[in-house]
């Protein structure tokens, strides 16, 4: 199988695949690639007759979507990589990382099922698509991909309506009849690679309680219910999607000063960017070397790369730090970062508050003072 593919980012980045749902394609994260790509090489392909990727005759079987993935990856030279997936995406992830752990790193399941029956509904279904075509699905697929309020937006109505319009007949009808035959349930404690699952609170196809069973089954797993967000929650709540995907494909700890310090530079320009990074590098001096490896080897490497807290929590302590100092270059750098991490205004001038409180109404007014300046900026 040929799949058509696209990979961003950084050539020696660690790599992130995406793999979508039934009825999209790789463009069904296009709010997630910008993000991911500062630190990560993203590698986003088209499941088998969606996209630009050929259907061929079916049916098709999660083995066979999950071997597509594994020959695309020996194809590109990538050994192991972190792996996100929506709906059948998913369903490909967790049978990459039954079949084939040594490949999954990290892995992200969002608005996904182990186990989605009855099978006749979806061989009545893909019975359907193959006599009326993808086309005839548009119309009752867009009430469960998004809640009201984005399900009748135009532009929402052009984008995805149309991929879904455009989906090989026979591919879709295939993917579906591996949905039909799909059952991941009793593997799913086989998985070692660490889990976040995330769910949309409105999603009538895979609600919560999909997310709940397949956490109950992976040790270690947590899930994370997102509102309001139907079954595409990655297209519906993007900023809250790209933060959770970045909190958790950053979270493992590096184990050596090497890993660490490459861990902290890529981390430390996801957070600053890397006009910040390469002009604080330009500046580096034989006297200042080893303070500047330093903090990129435990401030970015290690307290910033660990998984305790978001990153916009690890943001939000670290203003009310430098405030409650009166670091004011510092704070000044880290309010920028703060919203790079998507820290509001409005949570930034909270912080600002319990400075006001807890460490006095002059170093929160020199705060404010240099935020709101930042902020003016911005806008």
């Amino acid at each position: 199988m040929n799949l058509n593919y696209e990979l961003t980012g950084p050539q020696d980045a660690p790599v992130v695949v995406l793999s979508n749902s039934l009825g999209t394609d790789l463009t069904l994260w296009d709010e997630q690639v910008p993000a991911l790509s500062r630190e990560f090489r993203v590698l986003r392909y088209d499941q088998r007759g969606h996209g630009g990727t050929p259907g061929g005759p079916g049916p098709y079987s999660l083995a066979d979507l999950g071997g597509d993935v594994l020959a695309l990856l020996d194809e590109l030279g990538i050994a192991r990589a972190h792996f996100a997936g929506v709906s059948l995406g998913g369903m490909t992830g967790m049978w990459l990382a039954e079949h084939a752990p040594e490949r999954i790193d990290r892995l992200v399941l969002i608005c996904t099922s182990a186990a989605l029956g009855p099978a006749s509904m979806w061989r009545e279904r893909a019975a359907a698509v193959r006599a009326d075509g993808t086309r005839a699905m548009v119309q009752p697929s867009l009430p469960k991909w998004f809640t009201p309020a984005m399900a009748d937006r135009e532009d929402v109505v052009a984008k995805f309506g149309g991929m879904l319009a455009a989906a090989d007949d026979e591919g879709y009808a295939a993917c579906c009849e591996a949905i039909a035959d799909m059952d991941l349930l009793d593997g799913l404690g086989s998985i070692q690679a660490p889990t976040l699952v995330v769910a949309g609170a409105e999603d009538p196809a895979t609600p919560p309680s999909h997310a709940e069973r397949i956490a109950a089954g992976i040790d270690g797993a947590r899930v994370e219910v997102l509102s309001p967000a139907a079954h595409l929650a990655n297209a519906e709540q993007p900023e809250t999607v790209n933060r959770l995907l970045l909190d958790h494909f950053t979270a493992a700890p590096p184990a050596d000063d090497r890993s660490r310090r490459e861990a902290g530079m890529r981390v430390r320009r996801a957070v600053l960017s890397d006009e910040h990074v390469d002009r604080a590098n330009s500046r580096i001096t034989p006297f200042t070397e080893g303070f500047q490896d330093f903090i990129t080897r435990y401030a970015w490497g290690e307290v910033w790369h660990g998984d305790g807290v978001p990153r916009t929590t690890r943001s939000m302590l670290t203003l009310a730090i430098l405030a409650a100092l009166g670091c004011e270059d510092e704070f000044a750098m880290h309010v920028r970062a703060a919203r790079r991490n998507g820290v509001t205004p409005e949570e930034i001038r909270e912080v600002l508050m319990h400075v006001a409180i807890y460490a006095g109404v002059p170093r929160a007014n020199t705060a404010f003072g240099r935020a709101a300046a930042i902020l003016d900026e911005a806008e």
